[in-house]
């Protein structure tokens, strides 16, 4: 099981107008296709050890932000969007706040945004499928892990078949979906785990590609500042080479591999 601390988390409490906001990235290049205005939710239900925003799991303590409001400033950066460009929400988990999500991408929608949910798929209630169904243009699942006993190591909480549902629901209704999942030696980078991947998602027709996000230390100094220990500090980053074998695995399964 995961070692991590047992945070009692709180209910986001919004008004019907805003979205509790961690942080806003103005020129998001990795959270989606071309460039990004990327909003960063407050709040997730999961606490996976090597997670580099650990200060957004919290689910208060965000900045209530009038949805108006980051719709005007997305709107005043659509000139840098071009033809691939847009919105990102990620966090944290966006859909813990589907229902005020919804009020937003209408508005991105009626603006001719594109819009784009980073989510790790443990919610699918009905604001989210209407959200999914309506108003999202692409979704990016994570992907934690293929086994249950991988799974809950990482996140601390049970089931997978959560995201696969998930998926399976984003498979159906034929809208565009990525993958990412990342890389740790040994605990998700082992041949049978990508091969475990591969075939479960090979017959998939809506996602385009899947995104390997290579593990990596730089959030440890957040972790420190929340006074909390980092339980991965035995992983280590992967070497040039296995990144690429991964890749080479996942190749023969997907459209495209891209290595974050």
């Amino acid at each position: 099981m995961n070692p991590f601390f047992t945070l009692k988390l709180k209910p986001i409490k919004t008004s019907d107008h805003t979205l509790s906001v961690h942080s806003i990235e103005s020129f998001g290049t990795h959270d989606g296709p071309g460039i990004r205005m990327v909003i960063f939710l407050q709040g997730c239900k999961l606490k996976c050890l090597y997670c580099h925003n650990p200060d957004t799991i919290d689910t208060h303590g965000g900045t209530e932000y009038e949805i108006e409001e980051l719709v005007q400033r997305a709107v005043k950066m659509k000139a840098y969007f071009g033809d691939k460009g847009g919105v990102t929400v990620s966090g944290g988990e966006p859909m813990l706040q589907a229902k005020n999500l919804i009020t937003f991408f209408k508005r991105l929608k009626e603006e001719d945004i594109h819009t784009n949910i980073d989510t790790n798929g443990r919610v699918l209630n009905h604001p989210v499928i209407e959200l999914l169904d309506k108003h999202t243009d692409l979704v990016m699942l994570d992907i934690k892990h293929m086994t249950e006993k991988g799974y809950q190591y990482i996140t601390g909480e049970k089931n997978k078949e959560t995201s696969f549902s998930f998926a399976n629901y984003r498979e159906t209704s034929g809208k565009k979906m990525w993958l990412r999942y990342v890389l740790i030696p040994e605990i998700t980078n082992t041949p049978e785990l990508l091969h475990a991947l591969g075939d479960y998602f090979k017959d998939f027709e809506t996602i385009e590609q899947i995104e390997l996000q290579p593990y990596h230390k730089l959030g440890i100094h957040k972790w420190e500042a929340l006074g909390w220990k980092y339980e991965l500090e035995h992983a280590r980053e992967n070497t040039e080479e296995e990144l690429q074998n991964a890749a080479n695995i996942l190749s023969k399964y997907f459209k495209k591999v891209k290595i974050n």
